[in-house]
């Protein structure tokens, strides 16, 4: 099983019916955001992250916007505690 089709799963067992199945692209943008939190914050920071994301999406803000603000907010975090 994909990822893809692992999400598609479980917008079904949510019962998202409002929303669109994830593209691959959708997918490789949260897992992209995850690695940079978990890489420059914590590992812990991934699903956080992850998850404040989607209660952003959810409100309305741009996926890739959003995901690239916290890609870099997550990378400043790694260059603060190099410096």
């Amino acid at each position: 099983m994909t990822l893809t089709e692992w999400a598609e799963l479980v917008r079904r067992e949510l019962d998202l019916t409002g929303t669109e199945p994830l593209r691959k692209e959708d997918v490789d943008r949260v897992l992209d955001l995850a690695r940079d939190a978990a890489h420059s914050v914590a590992r812990p920071a991934a699903p956080l992250t992850t998850y404040l994301l989607g209660v952003a999406v959810g409100q309305g803000a741009d996926p890739d916007a959003a995901a690239a603000a916290l890609s870099r907010l997550a990378v400043a975090q790694s260059d603060e505690s190099d410096a």
